[in-house]
């Protein structure tokens, strides 16, 4: 969390970030507590990446770039569906077999989700926005991951101004309860 770079470069060290988390439950046996761990730390750095794209970079993206509205519209209906299965993996045991589809599910939709982003999206970005505007994103995007939900919220708002506003007091609730919890620590 908070990489330096423009908007397109931090974005992009958090999906490597994500996948990591991924390739470690993948090389857990089913069951292993460990997985639940990795799962909440994934779903930790998701809603806070996801988060900062809803309030900077996916307004950039309709302000921006050529048929913008309608990419951007699907980038949240994205984030809507990941949302749900973080929100039902959130009180999975990992001995669940729930628990090992819902995984399953979670990271087909975000491989699927990051390379449309990285195939699609950051490349139209970056040739019509400006270096400095997309540093300045990157700036915006990172100091929002600070302060952004660490929980899923499926039904917190998505969109510029009411984002903006209720996802930093939702962010200190959701840190103070992972300090007290102990959530996305190992053992």
């Amino acid at each position: 969390m908070g990489h330096g770079g423009n908007v397109v470069d931090e974005l992009m060290t958090d999906h490597r970030e994500v996948e990591e988390f991924f390739g470690r439950i993948e090389a857990l046996p089913s069951g292993s507590r460990d997985r639940k761990l990795f799962a909440d730390r994934a779903t930790m750095e998701l809603v806070r990446h996801s988060v900062a794209e809803e309030a900077y970079l996916y307004p950039a993206v309709r302000e921006h770039v050529p048929g913008g509205e309608a990419l951007a519209d699907r980038e949240l209906e994205d984030h809507a569906r990941a949302e749900q299965i973080m929100k039902d993996l959130e009180g999975c045991d990992p001995g669940d077999p729930e628990f090992d589809r819902l995984v399953r599910v979670l990271m087909s939709e975000i491989r699927e989700h990051v390379a449309d982003e990285e195939q699609n999206l950051f490349p139209r970005l970056r040739a019509v926005c400006p270096a400095e505007a997309l540093d300045d994103l990157g700036d915006k995007v990172r100091k929002a991951k600070k302060t952004a939900p660490t929980r899923p919220h499926p039904a917190a708002p998505d969109k510029p101004p009411a984002n903006k506003m209720l996802a930093p007091g939702v962010g200190m609730v959701d840190r103070l309860r992972d300090a007290l919890t102990g959530r996305g620590k190992s053992g």
